[in-house]
């Protein structure tokens, strides 16, 4: 059986001291490397769990961050649709009140026959309000329910659409009568300009709760930001490493490492001046 090498005390002291710094060492590199100071469970099983659980609410509020700015879309397009019926209806109305005024017959049916476009154009116009496949203004019962929490109904809201064509407003049509009699042509054009009044009233209306949802929405949205940015510093807070620390820290290991190998070479030195005795 082989018999083992025999170190001094001291060669064995600084041996180990070597040791610990080369361990303390890699640590360091592997923190400065990757920026953290928790890289793995192994290295704090809380500080690691509880950032990978703030790093998941921060992800999942991402996704509702994102639906919340496709709500904000679809209820921009609704109101640019109502803003874009709100001058026809002013259009119609010049029109109608155009034709309350005409002189003769002829050209009272042209501001008929204008009237009843610009009343196409309004339903056109609110067919063509939709975005990514909604709109809150065609009539079809499209919804959109804006989800504000990662868990599902834990905090929503529900923004419902309205029929904004010429027919929905119950603005009236029947423009043909506006060259008939003087007393009927006068009532039927009369009846036009008050159902643009309600139809322009009715808009008010809806566009004040679009307005007041895109409010919700837009509030919810950056109070999902702050939350993210929040959860996302908790979570670094727990796992990065202090850059700085950790420079200096491998400055002091590099000299103890030196000083470590120099104290060893010594210890050999002194070792190895036995040897002259013999």
């Amino acid at each position: 059986m082989s018999s083992g090498i025999t170190l001094t005390s001291g060669m064995r002291n600084n041996l180990f001291s070597l040791q610990s710094t080369a361990t303390l060492m890699e640590r360091t590199q592997t923190r400065l490397s990757s920026g953290k100071k928790v890289n793995t469970s192994l290295d704090d099983p809380i500080n690691f769990f509880t950032a990978q659980e703030h790093t998941l609410r921060a992800t999942d509020l991402a996704s509702r961050k994102d639906a919340m700015s496709e709500a904000i879309q679809t209820v921009k397009a609704a109101n640019n649709g109502i803003e874009g019926i709100t001058e026809l209806i002013s259009n119609a109305k010049a029109l109608a009140q155009s034709a309350l005024s005409a002189s003769t017959t002829t050209e009272a049916n042209t501001y008929a026959c204008q009237y009843e476009e610009v009343l196409s154009q309004i339903t056109q116009m609110s067919d063509n309000s939709g975005y990514k496949g909604i709109n809150l203004l065609d009539g079809s019962d499209d919804t959109i329910t804006v989800q504000f929490a990662p868990t599902t109904n834990d905090a929503s809201l529900t923004i419902t659409g309205f029929e904004a064509c010429s027919g929905g407003l119950s603005i009236t049509s029947n423009s043909g009568s506006w060259a008939g009699s003087s007393a009927n042509c006068s009532t039927a054009i009369t009846a036009a300009i008050s159902s643009l009044d309600n139809a322009r009233d009715t808009l008010r209306t809806e566009s004040k709760k679009l307005a007041t949802n895109l409010g919700i929405v837009t509030a919810r949205q950056d109070f999902t930001t702050k939350m993210i940015n929040t959860l996302d510093e908790g979570a670094a807070n727990l796992v990065n490493a202090d850059l700085n620390e950790e420079g200096a820290n491998m400055l002091m290991l590099q000299t103890r490492q030196a000083l470590g190998t120099s104290s060893l070479s010594m210890a050999s030195q002194a070792a190895q001046s036995v040897l002259r005795l013999f």
